[in-house]
């Protein structure tokens, strides 16, 4: 009989797990992220019951807080997680489908009001993912209850500011804007460096490089510039233009006659005719002889 008890006690022990524990190894445990954050999360993903923060305000003093936060979401969202903002009144639904966010599965709750911890308890139940921004300080004791609450129901909670006891803390530690010309041009992009710091799996920094926002989107990669030598594409790639025709050598200009009045015929006076005088025998006969112009 003690036997049987004992046997029966073993077969239930194994029933039992953490909270934290998946009961069937797959990836419906973890949410996708974009690839360049997988590096930096245990799992490659969002595990749920998880706690990932992600530092902004005065901790984090390069900025990109929201971009992050966004990019953080989307892959997830894509694929058909449901997703609440908590507390974060200045973000916008535009930027946020920009990123990648499905906006039918997106919950926003910009002022949550003093009873902020009753709401994020709320949407911990029914959320797949859960962000929180906390106005100021929050207490061990409400961050301990929401963190045990994600991990019983299988969510993931990201607090957005500072929160002590998180599994993972993303952070943006140095940005450079892409865009801008000298003295022209628009912000399209920006280069960051992600740190990831945490405990457990995550105790060992990590560091990635990325474009913010749309980290999914691989940069554009400029031609190179060509060069002074003889390496030229093959004219059969080239598209057939025709050649021009020759020139022909530039005639001198004519030159140009002036107008000149031109002097009226002269008639030359005709001559008088002179008397031919012809002598005869009975006198002199006078005959005229006329001279031919």
């Amino acid at each position: 009989m003690a036997g049987r008890m004992i046997s029966g006690a073993a077969a239930l022990a194994e029933l039992v797990r953490a909270a934290g524990e998946t009961a069937e190894p797959g990836v419906h445990r973890v949410l996708p992220v974009a690839p360049e954050l997988s590096g930096l999360l245990p799992g490659r993903g969002l595990r749920r019951g998880s706690t990932v923060s992600v530092a902004t305000g005065r901790s984090q003093p390069a900025g990109g807080g929201t971009s992050l936060l966004l990019a953080l979401l989307s892959e997830a969202s894509r694929t058909g997680s449901w997703c609440a903002v908590v507390g974060v009144p200045a973000l916008g639904a535009i930027a946020a489908a920009e990123s990648g966010i499905v906006l039918d599965r997106l919950a926003l709750v910009p002022n949550p009001g003093p009873e902020w911890p009753t709401v994020v308890a709320a949407l911990i139940d029914g959320v797949d993912v859960v962000v929180v921004a906390v106005p100021g300080g929050v207490s061990p004791s409400i961050a301990s209850r929401l963190v045990a609450r994600a991990r019983q129901r299988g969510c993931v909670l990201v607090p957005f500011g500072p929160w002590d006891g998180a599994d993972v803390t993303l952070q943006v530690t140095e940005g450079r804007w892409d865009g801008l010309g000298p003295g022209r041009g628009r912000l399209r992009r920006r280069e960051v460096t992600v740190l990831a710091r945490g405990r457990g799996a995550a105790a060992r920094p990590r560091e990635a490089t990325m474009w913010l926002p749309g980290v999914t989107v691989r940069p554009f990669t400029l031609p190179p510039t060509p060069t002074t030598s003889d390496h030229r594409p093959d004219q059969t790639d080239l598209p057939s233009v025709p050649e021009p025709a020759p020139e022909l050598p530039q005639q001198p200009p004519a030159a140009t006659a002036t107008a000149r009045p031109v002097p009226a015929a002269t008639s030359r006076p005709k001559r008088r005719a002179r008397p031919a005088t012809v002598w005869s025998a009975s006198g002199p006969v006078a005959r005229e002889r006329l001279s031919v112009v």
